[in-house]
């Protein structure tokens, strides 16, 4: 399973309310509709909690590392070359510029890094066991 991490920053004409109201409301139900035919296999949402000493606090442990984001989309697909091309259709390539346009609306793309990965887990309460990944030469 590859995940996509999209570190979201809003747009400087968006306060916060705007960008997580839209965020929430107008480009994830678009996801919901737009999942199959690129393969989606979960998508979240992590929305950055209003807590801005807090934030600070955690800045000035690290010495004032950078602001943080206004939140993080997660996008799972299976593999590498479903990322690629979704299910391969032009309802695909549709999709893919369907969303494009809409983040456009909302985050400041410029200055909101992805990448892809794969997770490794170490630990998870709810007891599931790591199991890690293959090695890569």
């Amino acid at each position: 399973m590859i995940k996509l991490t999209f570190c979201l920053r809003r747009r400087p004409d968006l306060s916060a309310e705007e960008f997580h109201r839209y965020w929430r409301d107008e480009h994830g139900p678009l996801i919901q509709t737009r999942a199959a035919a690129l393969g989606i296999r979960k998508y979240q949402q992590v929305h950055t909690v209003d807590a801005p000493d807090l934030h600070r606090a955690l800045q000035a442990r690290n010495g004032g590392s950078p602001t943080p984001f206004d939140g993080i989309a997660e996008v799972w697909v299976e593999d590498l070359a479903t990322f690629r091309v979704g299910d391969g259709t032009p309802r695909a390539r549709q999709a893919a510029r369907d969303l494009l346009e809409d983040e456009a609306k909302f985050i400041d793309l410029a200055n909101s890094p992805m990448w892809l990965g794969e997770e490794i887990v170490f630990y998870d309460a709810s007891g599931a066991v790591a199991r890690l990944p293959e090695t890569r030469d």
